[in-house]
């Protein structure tokens, strides 16, 4: 039943608790880290800046205390399609004035160029998984609404509905283990009666019919699941007033400036580098 575990490779939207640095900080400080971190992994534009990018963030799967096996295991999932984009970048960006590193028949050229190129986009998308999944895994919900609230509250001179904004892109984060738990049940249940899930092999076609019995279910599942949290969330009194307040309390330390001076130079030098 192993091959049926889906939720085990999910890695975005969960939270693992810990006492761990990271667990300690300011949920603001720590997502302005993270955020700053994350952009400049996105438009860095050197191998050396990548690499700078990869130490950081496996430093910081060290001072977690977060299992490296669950958090590589995540990679597994999208690993198949950045292969494809690599392979794509491989052969369709062409190099220009520069002697080419590997033709066959004449017709497909291969540069030094196009395989830096298909390199750092697989590690680009591998770092930024690894990064987002930490900042999901030590961050649980009422952190995440906290410290996205507190920093999108200068919006709200503009009379934008933050909290609004907080509340949907938090579900949206949490819902896709829920995603993954309901495949994993549906998967099971199909597999019981008797449909074969555990044949890996097949062209794209009959992959795809192997999937296809999985999508309908799975869509009036999570349609169900979103109208009960739509009418729990109505039964609560969500939205009866402007301004809502917070039960958890979190103070601003001395540690959390540092952390965050830290990580704005380290993404300076992942950009600069």
């Amino acid at each position: 039943m192993s091959d049926y575990e889906f939720l085990s490779r999910v890695t975005i939207g969960q939270y693992i608790p810990g006492i761990s640095p990271l667990h300690r900080m300011d949920p603001r400080a720590r997502l302005t880290a993270g955020l700053m971190l994350l952009a400049a992994i996105t438009f860095a534009t050197h191998p050396a800046g990548l690499g700078l990018a990869l130490l950081v963030v496996m430093t910081a799967i060290t001072l977690s205390g977060l299992p490296w096996r669950f958090l590589l295991r995540g990679l597994l999932p999208p690993l198949p399609f950045l292969l494809f984009l690599a392979v794509l970048q491989v052969f369709f960006n062409t190099g220009e004035n520069q002697p080419p590193l590997l033709i066959w028949w004449g017709v497909v050229q291969i540069y030094a160029s196009d395989l830096v190129a298909a390199g750092m986009l697989v590690l680009r998308f591998c770092v930024l998984i690894l990064g987002i999944s930490l900042l999901s895994l030590v961050s649980s919900t009422s952190e995440i609404i906290y410290g996205v609230d507190a920093l999108l509250k200068p919006l709200r001179w503009l009379r934008i509905p933050t909290q609004d904004l907080t509340m949907m892109a938090q579900i949206t984060l949490r819902f896709i283990p829920f995603m993954a738990l309901a495949a994993e049940r549906i998967v099971k249940a199909q597999a019981s009666r008797g449909v074969d899930w555990s044949a890996k092999g097949g062209n794209l076609i009959k992959r795809a019919r192997r999937i296809l019995p999985l999508l309908v279910p799975l869509f009036v599942s999570s349609l169900g699941k979103a109208e009960r949290m739509a009418l729990a969330m109505d039964a609560r009194g969500y939205g009866s007033t402007r301004r809502r307040t917070l039960m958890m309390s979190t103070r601003w330390t001395w540690t959390d400036t540092a952390a965050v001076i830290a990580c704005a130079g380290l993404a300076a030098a992942i950009l600069l580098l």
